[in-house]
């Protein structure tokens, strides 16, 4: 069988005109193209879709029948058709989201709120991780972008989306956490609680970096994994650590962020550039809206 959509509509055309004329007119195509294009579909069918005579063109019982089913295969065409045209747009898909754990907190809630607004077709799917996790996950494709802080790897694309004061995170009652601001180089002498420097070695190198361009080595008592740890610890008393000021949105009491002097962090959105696609493409346009009308770091 080789019938074909376009005659299926111009049968349906045909039907509904209730004649060759006014649906070759319709149709914008020569009456006898249309005659022909009709008689080749019944002729491939093996029945007479219509009866033609001199009162006119009307559906034989095989055609009163065909109709609807005609109409239904076009309608799904259709869809098919907007379907596929949609996706060729990343208005629906697949969309699978990492946040680093320490950024979750302020970044998930506007990303997700403008994506199901500006896209509520896409299926859309939400991963809670630490670095090493986001960053595996995005060069082996279970993740198509990752909301978290440089340094990466170089094989990454990034988008700076956020920056904000890296902030001493200080003990509440801590005698320097009234000051407005604080030089690295006056936590010198304190001890420190920080995350394992296994986490995510190219975060320590800078780490190592920046204690040693203040003129010492952090007396480490203590580490952790993840922002929320630090801070309890921080509150517990057991030493000072150093964060991103929207940390302040995971924890509230018992600690006080006093910004470091010339101190900035930024929060990236990641991706592996060789698996570009539309849908990822509306997702950067997205967080590159909110990054230029909110300040996201205040969402938590």
């Amino acid at each position: 069988m080789s019938m074909e959509l376009r005659q299926l509509r111009y049968f349906v055309a045909v039907a509904e005109h209730l004649g060759f004329g006014r649906a070759a007119k319709h149709l914008h195509l020569a009456q006898q193209s249309l005659s022909q294009q009709i008689g080749a579909l019944e002729r491939d069918l093996g029945v007479r879709l219509f009866d033609r005579d001199t009162r006119g063109t009307r559906l034989t019982d095989a055609g009163r029948v065909f109709l609807p089913e005609a109409r239904a295969v076009l309608a799904r065409a259709d869809a098919a058709a907007s379907v596929a045209r949609r996706a060729g747009r990343g208005e629906i898909g697949r969309l699978d989201l990492a946040f680093l754990t320490s950024t979750a907190n302020y970044m998930l809630p506007p990303v997700v709120k403008a994506l199901r607004e500006r896209f509520p077709d896409l299926e859309l799917t939400t991963h809670n991780v630490p670095i090493d996790e986001l960053v595996a996950g995005l060069r082996d494709g279970r993740f198509d972008a990752g909301f978290t802080r440089p340094p990466l790897v170089p094989d990454l694309a990034t988008r700076v989306l956020t920056t904000e004061p890296v902030c001493a995170v200080l003990p509440a009652g801590h005698p320097l956490a009234g000051r407005a601001e604080l030089r690295l180089a006056d936590l010198a002498d304190e001890d420190w609680v920080l995350s394992r420097r296994g986490s995510w070695p190219p975060w320590h190198d800078k780490y190592d970096r920046d204690f040693a361009a203040a003129g010492f080595t952090p007396r480490v008592v203590q580490r952790a994994d993840g922002a929320a740890n630090l801070l309890g610890l921080v509150a517990a008393g057991v030493g000072v650590t150093r964060l991103a000021r929207s940390a302040n949105s995971i924890r509230r009491g018992g600690v006080v962020f006093v910004p470091l002097a010339g101190d900035r962090a930024d929060t990236v959105v990641a991706w592996l550039p060789d698996r570009d696609g539309p849908v990822r493409r509306n997702l950067l346009d997205v967080a590159a809206d909110l990054a230029a009308t909110a300040d996201l770091t205040r969402w938590g």
